[in-house]
């Protein structure tokens, strides 16, 4: 029996996966669900299982983009499984046919040039005059050695024209379905939002100090670290209920104003960036928010993570600092309207009571949508977080810090 297996939907809105990589190999005997393939969407990379066992006839190439329902592969059910003293005879007759070109030697290709070497179409000309690349510089593929446009759209230009001794190849890959839809986000949200970037600073001492007294029986505890995370995504928790408008979104002529508060969070995936979100965060302690960061960081990193765990946030917080970024202005995660962006700590002086002292200083950025944010809401939803971080056992755990850590 021949089943074909077709590409299942990953989620709603998404007609088309892009093939990323095939795990087998056409005519290979594959087990039922073992993984047989990555695929991207434009929001997550998931992996294809086998529906049943039997020989695997590939129906698409690695890159190719493939429609919600559409054949991927066949599947010979009624195959039997190779025997392990046939895959050794199919894999030493291999050998003996890969050995077998060696014999024969091909006279070395000579290249010869002749009046139409260098010589562009005008589709050619043009795209070489678009990049400022002489056309005495491209070997041209088309009759005679003229330059065809195809040369020209994969030229690259020179970068100077002095000798070099080291190596100066280049790579041309298409950038992932994810990538490029990530792009294309990107670009959406500077030319169809107003944003602007307020800035504060925060004096890190105080969480340094409740880290350094309570981390080993926090960890001992709960089975997961006393990280930052748990302190900016309550504080950022708090200042959403002070200043609404910064956990809202634009719908056409309408703002939508959300009562709950799910923090997406950016995080660095194997496939590019993953902003997996955090539900009702304003329910979660911060034993809850470290133990739901540690889990979604580790699917994200493992490719495991699902469409449904980066859809719907309210508010993002990305961490530049773990790269060792000073200060940057974080770009908007639509349809979201704000987004915190937390950097680097560096001991600074500051004044202290009248005093310069040296205390571990962290620059924090909003990016805000300033269709529905105004300036008083963006500087006092920023203000309330920092106060949050400069004071959380009066402010995130209410004066009882053992209380609030669950210990």
């Amino acid at each position: 029996m021949i089943l074909e297996m077709k590409v299942p939907s990953p989620g709603e809105s998404i007609t088309e996966v892009e093939i990323a990589t095939w795990l087998v190999e056409d005519g290979d005997y594959v087990e039922k669900d073992q993984p047989i393939a990555e695929v991207d969407s434009d929001k997550a990379t998931l992996e294809l299982p086998a529906e049943e066992s039997g020989i695997i006839t590939l129906k698409a190439a690695e890159g190719d983009a493939v429609a919600v329902g559409s054949i991927v592969c066949l599947i010979d059910t009624s195959a039997a499984k190779p025997s392990e003293n046939s895959e050794d005879n199919k894999q030493s007759q291999s050998a003996v046919v890969t050995e077998q070109p060696k014999a024969k030697s091909e006279a070395p290709k000579v290249e010869t040039k002749t009046y139409a070497t260098g010589t562009a179409s005008p589709a050619a000309k043009k795209v070489l005059a678009e990049k400022g690349i002489e056309a005495l510089s491209v070997n041209g593929t088309g009759k005679d050695g003229r330059i065809t446009k195809e040369d020209a759209v994969n030229a690259v230009p020179s970068f100077g024209s002095q000798p070099a001794n080291g190596s100066r190849n280049t790579e041309r890959k298409k950038m992932s379905m994810l990538r490029r839809k990530v792009a294309e986000r990107l670009v959406a949200v500077k030319s169809e939002t107003a944003m602007l970037t307020t800035f504060n600073e925060v004096n890190m001492q105080p969480i340094f100090d409740l880290r350094a007294k309570y981390k080993d029986t926090f960890s001992a505890k709960h089975s997961v670290g006393l990280g930052f995370m748990s302190f900016f995504t309550l504080a950022v928790v708090r200042a959403l209920k002070m200043y609404p408008d910064v956990n809202s979104m634009i719908d056409g002529d309408f703002q939508v104003v959300n009562d709950f508060h799910d923090i997406s969070i950016a995080v660095s995936g194997p496939k590019g960036l993953m902003v997996p979100v955090i539900r009702n965060a304003e329910n979660l302690s911060f034993r809850g928010v470290e133990s739901e960061v540690k889990r979604l960081a580790l699917r994200a990193r493992d490719g495991q993570i699902t469409v449904d765990e980066m859809t719907g946030g309210t508010f993002t917080i990305t961490n530049g600092g773990v790269f060792g970024s000073m200060l940057s202005t974080p770009i908007i995660n639509p349809p979201q309207s704000g987004i915190l962006g937390m950097h680097n700590i560096v001991n600074r002086p500051m004044a202290v009571n009248g005093q310069v002292v040296i205390q571990p200083i962290m620059y924090v950025a909003l990016s805000y949508d300033h269709r529905i944010i105004d300036g008083r809401e963006s500087v006092g939803f920023l203000v309330a977080v920092k106060e949050a971080l400069e004071n959380p056992v009066e402010i995130l755990m209410n004066n009882n810090p053992e209380k609030a850590l669950e210990l």
